[in-house]
């Protein structure tokens, strides 16, 4: 990233321009309906720092500076800030605070409150989501509109965690919060499009920031997002036209939603894995050669195939995306993954260390039955149905998997806590295998048991790995950078951390019946997912009613 000069609003056009919303001018009103199953009933809370909640209220309510888009190699569009540059052998990073901007009760936001959502993440570390405060060392506010970041080392891949991904809030409201990290913010006060109004268990409806600073927008007036605890009636809200997005997965998508209306479409890219995380701080789970095991253990092939449906490709032990980023695959790495389903290579690692099988085809090792219990969101029968695939595929190798399909409250809290054996979950990554690499393995995002991590919620703790993800973000050499990911891709094969079982999706389906703007596989200006942020608030912004 270098210098940049952003135009003054983000309306000025839309489509394949990449600029944030539609045209100012057109058509005003309608009622876009949201169906995507959560797991639960909603808690109203929006706090964006709660990072299970923070997709209902990150793009949509509460702004970042920067647009960042994953799906077109790293495009930038302004939004808080006007423009920004990095000088000081790339460890200072200026941002221009964009006048004229109010939030939802009225008051004016200024660099004051970009100033103080950084130092409100230093002061209590639980809300700094992405450590930002590990690799800065000041946030100053320079005049009255420029904010400095400096780091204490050259920094360039950090500008997505500072830009895209710091919703900045109102320094009036969270000033006199005693305790941000468990504030629930029910009535949240942003710069966003829109305001809750108003949240119950069963529905969120947001409507039009009445004082929102982009003239005409949003153009769609009122959105509504019910709570759905499973996928079913989820998918039949969709399917029958009650909802027009949805981020989901639908079995036979093609007969059960696209053939129903020539306005069902769907579009859904890779963006991240769903993985197994294997919690270190639990024996026999601390044994690399145990986790390796699990690892050919694992059918990824069958889990893609059967539990999503031919809908999401396999993953893969080296951590990245591949079909969405297949030039950050290191030969060398790929070479040494053959971590395709193997049960006799799994029966040869544990036989090595000593493993017995008992009289039920299950190993013991050390006196301990070999059989685990992973908690998953039993909400999501795409991965019900991909652990019973993996389990029996465990089972032929002489591994116990038992299911714990959990409420989103309950799953969310056991996975964040590190109350768990194994945890089903998929990171959010960001616009570079870069991104999810680190929300794996940087031990600064983790937590001791007890305590909510932000990501690498196995306990992984690596110094080696901590080095690389640190000498990736000081360099902007890009032969550099995937030397740097061959070599975390190496560390997931050896260490194996985790176990991507399937490449996730940004789930989306979507109906132009009345609503026009969409993201589409030739105009992918966002990542269309309803739970990816904050691209979500960047796709109301685009969508209009007819």
């Amino acid at each position: 990233m270098t210098a940049v000069v952003a135009s003054t609003l983000l309306v000025s056009a839309c489509g394949s321009s990449g600029h944030s919303g539609s045209t100012a001018t057109g058509k005003r009103g309608g009622v876009l309906t949201i169906s995507n199953e959560s797991g639960g009933l909603w808690t109203c809370s929006f706090n964006p720092f709660n990072s299970s909640v923070n997709f209902l209220a990150t793009g949509n309510v509460y702004e970042p500076l920067v647009f960042v888009n994953a799906l077109q190699n790293d495009k930038t569009t302004p939004w808080l800030a006007t423009k920004w540059a990095w000088s000081n052998g790339n460890k200072t990073m200026t941002f221009t605070i964009r006048s004229g901007v109010k939030w939802s009760d009225g008051q004016a936001m200024s660099a004051a409150d970009v100033l103080f959502t950084f130092n409100l993440l230093k002061q209590f570390p639980a809300l700094d989501l992405n450590s930002i405060w590990s690799v800065l060392s000041s946030v100053t506010q320079v005049g009255s509109d420029q904010i400095a970041v400096t780091f204490k080392s050259p920094a360039v891949p950090y500008f997505y965690y500072i830009a895209d991904q710091l919703p900045i809030v109102p320094q009036h409201i969270w000033s006199s919060i005693k305790d941000p990290v468990s504030f629930k913010d029910d009535k949240p006060i942003g710069t966003g499009a829109y305001v809750v109004n108003p949240c119950t268990p069963q529905n969120i409806t947001y409507t039009a920031n009445p004082v929102y600073w982009q003239p005409g927008l949003p153009k769609v007036t009122t959105v509504k997002y019910p709570a759905f605890t499973s996928n079913d009636p989820a998918n039949t809200y969709l399917a029958t036209g009650q909802a027009q997005w949805g981020s989901q997965f639908i079995p036979n998508i093609d007969k059960f939603y696209s053939a129903r209306s020539k306005d069902n479409h769907t579009w859904s890219p890779p963006i991240t894995q769903v993985s197994m995380f294997l919690n270190e701080k639990v024996a026999p789970l601390d044994n690399p050669v145990v986790r390796q095991a699990l690892a050919y253990a694992t059918d990824r092939q069958k889990a893609s195939t059967i539990g999503e449906g031919g809908q999401e490709p396999p993953g893969h032990q080296l951590g990245v995306v591949t079909e969405t980023y297949p030039d950050w695959v290191d030969a060398t790495a790929k070479g040494k993954d053959d971590y395709t389903y193997n049960p006799t290579k799994a029966a040869q690692l544990l036989e090595g260390i000593g493993a017995k099988k008992g009289p039920d085809g299950i190993y013991v090792l050390n006196g301990k039955k070999l059989s685990f219990t992973v908690i998953n969101q039993g909400g999501y029968g795409d991965w019900v149905a991909s652990l019973q695939v993996v389990a029996q595929g465990m089972k032929a190798a002489g591994i116990g998997l038992t299911i714990d399909n959990l409420s989103n409250d309950d799953w969310t809290n056991k996975l964040f806590n590190g109350k768990f054996e194994i945890g089903y979950y998929g990171e959010t990554g960001g616009p570079a295998p870069y991104y999810e690499l680190r929300q794996f393995l940087y031990s600064a995002n983790s937590a001791p048991i007890g305590q909510p991590a932000s990501t690498n919620f196995e306990r992984y703790s690596n110094p080696a790995a901590d080095a690389l993800l640190d000498q990736y973000a000081s360099t902007a050499d890009p032969a550099e950078q995937k030397d740097i990911i061959g070599q975390l891709e190496q560390i997931m094969l050896k260490d194996v951390p985790v176990i991507p079982v399937t490449e996730s999706v940004a789930w989306y389906q979507y109906n132009t019946a009345k609503f026009t703007g969409w993201v589409t596989q030739q105009d992918p200006y966002a990542v269309p997912a309803a739970f990816s942020y904050p691209d979500m608030g960047q796709m109301l912004l685009h969508l209009q009613p007819k």
